[in-house]
């Protein structure tokens, strides 16, 4: 064989073998990337098994917990379970300032309750922590009244309220001399916007995106705004596209309401909580399991509010919450340990709850209705309030309320001109983002609708009950007018037959002395 015929041999060899070594690699390839498929397969099907496990375990013994007491009867402690951006300091200022003294005020921290809230006169509990703080009460002695939103309404109103508070610090050279500041204004034990849940997460991650979108329009020249969207401002704000698509935004502000309502926040006393939270944010099909908890919350509470029935729910609240209040403290205080009566203007009668023995060892110092003394009465109480009263005095209140608010919105939103939100300007988005947002909210959403069928509930048996009462009083108004007709006509026979025999015997005097 010639040496030519020899080179090409071996290169035909050799061509073989490194094809095959290819093919080996190949095949070697394909078998490891199929053993990975495999194994993430079964993975994320133990992973889901798991996660449903977490979950049911955690639905199941929440459903088991059930409300003993009449729902609709105001038992000795009220918690306002307040969702954010829902108009509820408007309730707190306006209508439950009013109901409830100071000094029946339980120790509030938005945050965490570090006080234990079953003080002395504790009545009223007024806080953003979630349900589980139901774990730190007495269930049966305990009414709960909460205020949902329209959950797309309430993440824009969210977004707005992180950039205003957080462009307050705009004042500040830098992002170092903010920080310091409101390090100092904390350590003054004085609750902060920057200490309540969830603006102490939302607020300084605002922050600091404003400062470096600052920094960033300093070193290009103060570049001009050109976008007309307020919601899509990127030299100014961070655009809500951003914001909702965040991971802070995902795990706080998407379906805030829902997690709240069924105790699962960030900011949950529930140990299982974040395990919970985690496998539902996973596996969006378990999230059906933390809606039905949710639901059943709901259902359990005393009122159920909606910020866009305004005029309704406040007008609910002050019959259902509101009057119930007031027969609670001024029976209370002028029949003792009788049962306190409810006003003409609510239907239903108010019931003193039976303590529990256990109770009443553990917590000597929790004062029953009957202890509160006149001193701690609130001003509606003082002032002989009705439900009628009652909303004349919170359409004033919150009109003062608004006005504050909106003044010192104006002067923040002035700092990021012209990233100035207002309906109008929520026009502008698009159809496709609101999408998003619905589609980030599908529990809020679906809870929303919920709470829509319980108001409408509760308007119902609120005009049913007043129905009845105005009947009654209407009944009683007769019988008494009846009675006062009979009573006017018995008093002037007897003054007339008084007057016959006085008659009759000064005539009788009159004779006896003539025959004399």
């Amino acid at each position: 064989m010639s040496t030519r015929s020899r080179n090409s041999h071996n290169r035909l060899e050799v061509g073989m073998r490194q094809k095959g070594h290819i093919f080996d690699g190949f095949v070697i390839l394909v078998f490891l990337l199929s053993v990975s498929t495999i194994t993430k397969a079964t993975e994320g099907k133990d992973g889901f098994k798991q996660c449903e496990h977490i979950v049911k375990q955690w639905a199941s013994s929440s459903l088991d917990l059930e409300v003993k007491n009449d729902k609709h009867v105001l038992q000795n402690l009220l918690f306002f379970l307040h969702v954010p951006r829902t108009g509820g300091r408007t309730y707190f200022h306006c209508f439950l300032k009013r109901l409830y003294a100071s000094s029946l005020e339980c120790p509030r921290s938005y945050d965490k309750l570090r006080i234990d809230p079953r003080k002395p006169k504790c009545r009223l509990l007024v806080t953003h922590d979630d349900y589980s703080m139901m774990n730190k009460l007495h269930k049966d002695e305990t009414s709960v009244v909460t205020i949902l939103r329209n959950p797309i309404d309430r993440v824009f109103s969210a977004y707005e309220f992180s950039v205003e508070v957080a462009a307050r610090f705009l004042v500040h050279p830098n992002l170092t001399s903010a920080t310091k500041m409101s390090g100092r204004l904390r350590s003054k034990n004085t609750i902060s916007t920057l200490d309540i849940w969830p603006w102490k997460y939302l607020v300084p991650w605002m922050r600091e995106d404003l400062f470096a979108r600052r920094e960033a329009r300093e070193q290009n020249g103060h570049s001009v705004v050109t976008s007309t969207n307020p919601y899509d401002t990127k030299e100014m704000v961070m655009p809500l596209h951003e914001y909702i698509n965040n991971p802070i935004a995902r795990d706080i502000i998407h379906n805030g309401a829902t997690f709240q309502v069924a105790g699962l926040t960030n900011n949950s006393y529930l140990t299982e909580a974040h395990d919970v939270r985690h496998c539902v944010l996973k596996y969006q099909s378990l999230g059906d399991y933390v809606l039905k908890v949710a639901k059943k919350r709901l259902d359990d509470m005393l009122y159920v509010g909606l910020t866009e029935n305004h005029k309704e729910s406040a007008t609910m609240f002050a019959n259902v919450v509101g009057t119930q209040a007031i027969s609670q403290f001024t029976g209370s205080t002028s029949h003792g340990d009788h049962t306190a009566k409810n006003s003409s203007e609510q239907g239903s009668s108010l019931l003193e709850s039976d303590f529990d023995t256990t109770y009443h060892h553990s917590n000597s110092t929790y004062q029953k209705p009957n202890q509160i003394s006149a001193a701690d009465q609130g001003e509606a109480t003082k002032e002989n309030m009705t439900a009628g009263k009652l909303m004349d005095a919170y359409e004033s209140c919150i009109s003062n309320l608004r006005k504050t608010q909106s003044e010192r919105r104006v002067n923040s939103l002035k700092k990021i001109d012209p990233a100035n939100f207002t309906k109008e300007g929520r026009r502008q988005v698009s159809e496709a983002l609101l999408q998003e947002i619905t589609s980030l909210n599908y529990l809020d959403v679906e809870l929303y609708k919920y709470a829509q069928t319980i108001f409408a509930n509760q308007h119902k048996r609120m005009l049913v009950n007043k129905v009845v009462t105005n009947q009654l009083d209407s009944g009683f108004d007769d019988s008494y007018r009846a009675f006062s007709w009979e009573a006017i006509c018995i008093a002037a026979f007897v003054v007339f037959v008084a007057l016959f025999a006085v008659l009759f015997v000064t005539a009788k005097r009159r004779t006896s002395k003539l025959k004399l």
